[in-house]
């Protein structure tokens, strides 16, 4: 009985750990962004407040996401992949997540104010719009990845307002341009993986197709190497920024290939994190961008 018990504890310890997704922490990576382009990579405490601004998000997405497992549990369980998250699968109850979300959006909130007043503000923005998003805007179909695309919006924005820095708008716009890019590219996946069924998981769905997520994909896809083109021809840096469009361009075919010859839209982060390609790509973008901004 003891050994059945030390399992299930140890089973409940992993559906917390899974429940907050350290996976998706990936996507606050985008905080950093204002610090790379900035040139303040090199300054210890700009990077160190970046850092603490990473945490403050870490923690309140992660009450996003255990708020959304509590409101989709029952969708979830109709889903193949989303039926395995902790509470749709019945490891953690919704009275256990409930207290983790309690936990952590206040003192997620707290930090980020103890940290900037106005940072506090993006993360409360931050929050409504995951909020408005989960109990509505989820079922507009357009708004719903829109909704997702101000979220990296808000992170961008957020690394810029910790260190106090002017943050360009091209970086914005391609941003938010490549947020849609993959945004539209899970709507298409979970069009693929659920099939007739796609409308029961999620009521939007029913109002995508194929062939409209395929034309906004393309010009998305468009737009955001034409938009990112432009940034790297107008920056202080002159040509030698314009390399790195070769990394990008790169980055967002091979996340296409894997896309619509692999299935693999539906998740990013797992797209991200092992895809050897892509992750080799996305270093090479990073390390020849600090070359050309620092050396």
């Amino acid at each position: 009985m003891e050994g059945v018990k030390r399992l299930d504890g140890w089973a409940k310890f992993k559906g917390f750990i899974h429940l907050l997704r350290p996976k998706q922490w990936i996507k606050n990576l985008f905080l950093f962004a204002a610090l790379l382009f900035s040139r303040n990579m090199d300054k210890p405490q700009y990077v160190m407040t970046v850092l603490y601004a990473f945490l403050c998000f870490c923690m309140i997405s992660s009450a996003v996401y255990v708020f959304n497992d509590i409101s989709d549990a029952e969708k979830d369980r109709q889903h193949p992949r989303k039926r395995m998250r902790p509470i749709a699968a019945g490891i953690i109850d919704r009275r256990e997540a409930q207290i983790l979300m309690i936990i952590l959006l206040p003192v997620s909130v707290i930090l980020s104010i103890m940290l900037d007043y106005s940072f506090g503000f993006i993360v409360m923005t931050y929050l409504l719009n995951n909020v408005v998003y989960t109990l509505y805007v989820k079922n507009i179909v357009i708004l719903d990845v829109m909704s997702i695309a101000l979220g990296f919006i808000l992170r961008v924005s957020g690394g810029a307002v910790v260190i106090g820095v002017t943050i360009s708008p091209w970086l914005l716009l391609c941003t938010f341009l490549l947020s849609l890019f993959l945004g539209f590219s899970k709507r298409r996946n979970e069009l693929l993986m659920l099939q007739a069924d796609a409308h029961n998981h999620r009521n939007n769905l029913e109002h995508y197709s194929l062939d409209f997520i395929d034309n906004m994909l393309s010009i998305v896809t468009a737009s955001t190497l034409i938009s990112y083109s432009l940034y790297t021809f107008y920056a202080s840096e002159g040509k030698h920024s314009m390399v790195t469009i070769l990394f990008v361009l790169y980055g967002i075919f091979r996340y296409q290939y894997i896309v619509y010859n692999k299935k693999m839209g539906e998740s990013p982060e797992e797209i991200i994190l092992t895809d050897i390609p892509l992750i080799v790509d996305i270093m090479l973008w990073i390390l020849v961008s600090i070359i050309i901004l620092y050396i």
